[in-house]
Parts: structure tokens; sequence; C-alpha cells
């Protein structure tokens, strides 16, 4: 059984607080920075050029809309991006932290403070460093597999390349997750460079979703003996809904309100059953097999004010029973 979704209002909390004392600027950053599932990160040791990127993740948990009003960085070392500035009920952006690989060398470490000036204002600071060596190369910088359908398998060929000691070895590449394979060449060594191929390939059983992964090669180098590169990429839903997050709106006592989900598939299928525990929810579920579904989803509100945000799962008949899933929220008064 689908549960409820966890929502909370920050008026409400903070008219609460207001009743009892003055709201602190800590209070006020703390609602912030709940809504981010980290706070550090380490890239470790990278190459020179080598793409450095990461995702800070967070989601909004509140009834109100969040705006990020702007990001900044206390150091050039680091680019800051944000994915989506307007969030509304349980959607999620990333602040994207870009470590400056060509332009910057040595150890790095940078502040990455994310601004928000609704629903209320709050800073959050997020903290990033990492290790830039300037004799270790990547061509390409980084292992992209790109859309990728769910199955199917890839391979990418990577030019790492060491100058300076040409007794330089790698001696092992390990790779924190099962789905990849990697193989390593002999290597090229010259009087003043060691370079090795290497080969990465996805295996079939990599799960849907962005793949965000690295691969740490280990060298004989007693000073720095371990070195990062990332895996990026994306293996498509077999089956995806649209929108992901459904606003219902204001809907009056009684009030009928009707919505369209758009169903994606990679292959042709059927839809088996919607399911969602508030009985206030129907669907009407198209006939037969296709790519592409329309389901009619209505919600009829209540007696009662209420607060609405229910996850809704659409079961297929594809292989393993494949779903897809989207939250609606709204409000009925």
């Amino acid at each position: 059984m689908t549960r409820s979704l966890a929502r909370f209002s920050l008026t409400a909390c903070f008219a609460l607080l207001a009743g009892l004392m003055l709201v602190s600027s800590a209070d006020a950053a703390n609602w912030a920075e709940k809504m981010f599932s980290d706070t550090k990160h380490d890239f470790r040791v990278v190459g020179r050029g080598t793409k450095a990127e990461y995702k800070f993740e967070f989601r909004n948990l509140y009834e109100e809309t969040v705006h990020v009003q702007g990001v900044r960085s206390s150091c050039g070392c680091t680019t800051p991006t944000v994915s989506k500035d307007t969030l509304q009920t349980h959607e999620t952006s990333s602040i994207v932290a870009t470590l400056n690989t060509s332009t910057f060398i040595g150890q790095k470490a940078a502040t990455v403070t994310v601004i928000f000036d609704q629903p209320y204002y709050a800073e959050v600071q997020l903290q990033v460093s990492g290790f830039i060596r300037t004799d270790v190369t990547f061509d390409p910088p980084e292992v992209d597999f790109g859309q990728c359908k769910s199955g199917e398998m890839k391979e990418q060929d990577i030019t790492i390349t060491h100058r300076g000691n040409p007794s330089w070895r790698l001696t092992d590449v390990r790779s924190h997750c099962d789905d990849f394979a990697v193989k390593l060449e002999q290597p090229i060594v010259q009087p003043n460079m060691v370079q090795y191929k290497m080969r990465v390939r996805m295996k079939d059983t990599m799960p849907e979703g962005e793949i965000r992964e690295r691969l740490t090669l280990v060298s004989n180098d007693s000073k720095f003996p371990t070195i990062e590169m990332g895996i990026a990429g994306m293996i498509r839903p077999t089956i995806s809904v649209s929108p992901a997050a459904v606003s219902l709106g204001t809907a009056e006592s009684g009030q009928t309100v009707s919505k369209r989900l758009l169903v994606r598939g990679e292959e042709p299928f059927a839809i088996s059953e919607v399911r969602c525990p508030d009985d206030r929810f129907s669907f009407e579920i198209p006939e037969g097999k296709k790519k592409l579904h329309f389901l009619e989803m209505k919600f009829t509100g209540g007696d009662e004010p209420d607060r609405v945000a229910q996850r809704i799962e659409i079961v297929t008949d594809l292989q393993g029973g494949k779903t897809a899933q989207c939250v609606a929220t709204g409000t009925v008064k």
C-alpha cells in the first residue's frame, strides 16, 4: 500500500515559534538545510582537465513554494549552478558544484553558499574539496555513456597519460558499482611518459535512472596512490509518466478536478491498474497496448478542508510489472 507523503507548513511552524519567541537566523537556516541529503563532498585526487562534478540534491519538504535566489562560491576553483530554482511541494533540484580542473592545480577547497528568498530567507553552505594533479590526464575527461535504453550494454575507451616518472604504473582499477567491467591494457612506456588504454563496459544490469559513479585508479605512486575518474550517463526508464508532479490547485468541497497524465513506454504496453490509497481519486484506464497512453485522473474534494499530497503508482503488463509514479498535490477548502 502506498503511504501518504509527509508534508509540513513552514508558515504554521514559524507562526508557532513566533508565538513563543523570536525566530532566530539559525532557525531560518535550519529549515533550508533539512532539504539537502548531504552538504559536503570530497573529489579526492583527480587529473588535470578531468570532469569533476557533484550534485547536491535537495527536495522541497514543505507546502510553500521554495525559491533559490542565487548561489556563490568562495573560490574560483569551484563553479556552482542550480538545476531548477523554483520548487513546488515534493519537487527536487540540485546544486551542481564543478571543480575547475583545467585552470587550478593542487589542493583546493570552496564553500558554496545557496541563498533562498522564498518562503523565508535562508542560506545553506556546502563544502567542496579536492586535489588536482598536473601529471595525469584522461582522454576523454570523463566516461560518458549518454542516453541508453534499459538493458543496453555500452563500451568506452579512455587514454590515461602520466608525464614524468617512467616507472609510474597502474596496479589496479576499482569500480564502485558492480554494473561496470574495466579492462586495462599493457602500458606504453616512453622516456618521460607512461600511457594506458582502458576500456570501460557498462553491463545490461545497470538500473534505470541517472548514472553518477566513479572509478578509482590505484598506482605505485606512494605520495598519491589513487586518482578518481567520473562515470556519467542516463538509463532511460522503461516506463515514465508526465507530469511527474501534478498540481490539483485549490478545490471547493465536492468539486471535481480532472487532469490528464501522459504515460510513455519504450515498447507497447497496457496499463494493468492504478494504485492510490486515497479514494477521492479515480482513474479512467485506457485499453490496449500502445507506447503512449493518456490516463484520465479525477479528484473530488471532501467535506473537510485538507492538504492533499498523494503518490500515484501506474502498473503495467511489462515484464516484472514495471511501474511509473507521480505525485499529486493540492488543497481542499
